[in-house]
């Protein structure tokens, strides 16, 4: 690349001069500050160098916790780069110390901290090995993801209908296709998408057809979807290696076949596809059923089916004949007379149960007159014997004797006082009468002699009468 650069005028990047302040001079008798000789320098870099610019050197000092920071260099200069966080997710490869690298970018200056750097929006390595980085990188990123994994891969239709064939109708692989599916089985239809397969926006293209193709499937009645090309240079086939390629077969919902270059070339298409052929034909026989191998087992299945209906029909007409020789079939009378025979003996045993139960019923009614009259004696009796254990009963009733004017006494805890060594001077008793009770104290002990417990001969005691 040849730049021709104007001579440097600082006055033209500075502009202007405000109203009323003098325009420096060019003696430097009026100093600048530092704010002026930044923008100077700034202003000077976007209107003098080139942009975008391409600068080949030799990566160092990598800083990536978040934005890129490095150096460029060469065996005379260094030069600072940063690359944003945005950019550097989507360059599609992390250089390493030493590795040598095209950068594209503008040069800028950093006023806050006087820094002159390239500022990187597209980041190369040099060499033949700078588009197998990329692929390594973009193939590191979608395993990640879960594009690669077989159990996400979708089985191809046992008899498709229709397929949708996506490549460029110039390409050597569309004769190979068509021709193979004729062969194969030409009630098949194919619906043939021309996409661009190499150079600028052929990535674009192929994406593109393969979700116009998966969203309107149902109306193109298409089963399947089949994406070759020819072979080619690791160049040609760069278009199947790119992110956006590889994004659109992972959200299809059709069986995708990939079908790109020679056996030994392999592309992220082929990688994320739900399946990988080496050639076009080959992909067409995966998808194709042979039609001379599904004659042959529709013959197959003709002479199975003919074999097992005339054994049916044998073992049918073995069943008849056995059949026709059943007694009940020679003789449809029998099925009569059996029912017949068990209906009359059935009908003599009931006969003869009502008849039983008439007998037993005039028998039960003499039994039933006795059995009344026994219980009826039984009840009288015991009425009796009740009305006497009534009476006994009343004789001894407490109560009653209480009514005669007796009574009897007990402590305050219930203990019945029998003798007068139960209960000592001053004690608290009670006495029941037949209309309640009295509680008292004991005063004195006198003995049945009328000796007073624990008193000289002819002294006696006296109760003194407490509340009732």
């Amino acid at each position: 690349m040849c730049v021709t650069l104007l001579p440097f005028d600082p006055e033209k990047v500075l502009g202007p001069a405000a109203e009323g302040t003098d325009r420096p001079r060019r003696d430097g008798a009026r100093p600048l500050t530092v704010t002026q000789v930044a923008e100077l320098i700034k202003r000077t870099l976007q209107e003098q160098v080139p942009s975008p610019l391409k600068v080949i050197g030799q990566v160092s000092n990598l800083s990536r916790s978040n934005h890129w920071f490095f150096s460029l260099k060469d065996e005379h200069a260094v030069i600072g780069c940063v690359v944003w966080a945005s950019t550097a997710r989507a360059l599609g490869f992390v250089p390493a110390d030493g590795d040598e690298v095209v950068a594209t970018g503008h040069v800028s200056h950093y006023a806050p901290q006087g820094r002159t750097q390239l500022y990187v929006n597209k980041l190369e390595p040099v060499g033949a090995g700078a588009l197998e980085l990329k692929f390594r990188a973009l193939c590191d990123e979608l395993r990640r993801l879960g594009y690669f994994d077989e159990k996400r891969k979708k089985p191809l239709p046992a008899f498709p209908r229709r397929i949708a064939v996506i490549t460029s109708l110039a390409s050597a692989a569309v004769t190979d296709v068509i021709g193979t599916a004729a062969q194969r089985l030409a009630s098949v239809g194919l619906l043939l998408v021309d996409v661009r397969v190499q150079g600028e926006g052929a990535a674009e293209q192929v994406a593109a057809a393969i979700r116009r193709v998966d969203r309107q499937r149902r109306r193109l009645g298409v089963d399947a979807i089949l994406v070759t090309r020819g072979g080619g240079s690791a160049e040609d086939l760069w278009a199947f290696n790119d992110r956006a390629v590889a994004d659109a077969v992972f959200d299809c919902s059709l069986p995708l076949v990939a079908a790109i270059g020679h056996e030994s070339d392999t592309t992220v298409i082929e990688l994320v596809a739900d399946l990988r052929a080496a050639t076009p034909t080959q992909a067409v026989m995966h998808l194709i059923p042979a039609g001379a191998r599904l004659r042959e087992q529709i013959d197959h299945l003709n002479e199975r089916l003919t074999f097992l209906l005339r054994r049916a029909l044998e073992r049918g007409r073995q069943r008849l004949e056995t059949l026709a020789r059943h007694p009940l079939l020679r003789d449809p009378a029998m099925l009569l007379r059996q029912p017949r025979q068990d209906v009359l003996a059935r009908q003599r045993d009931l006969v003869r149960a009502v008849r039983r139960r008439i007998d037993l019923g005039g028998v039960l009614a003499a039994h039933g007159v006795r059995l009344g009259r026994a219980m009826q004696s039984s009840l009288q009796r015991l009425c009796e014997r009740a009305d006497a254990l009534q009476r006994q009963l009343g004789g001894v009733d407490p109560n009653r004797v209480l009514a005669r004017g007796y009574s009897y006494t007990t402590t305050l805890t219930g203990r019945l006082v029998k003798s007068v060594g139960d209960v000592a001077e001053g004690q608290l008793i009670r006495t029941r009468l037949s209309d309640g009770a009295i509680e008292s104290q004991v005063q004195r002990v006198t003995s049945r002699r009328g000796r007073e417990a624990g008193a000289a001969p002819g002294e006696h005691m006296d109760l003194v009468e407490g509340s009732q």
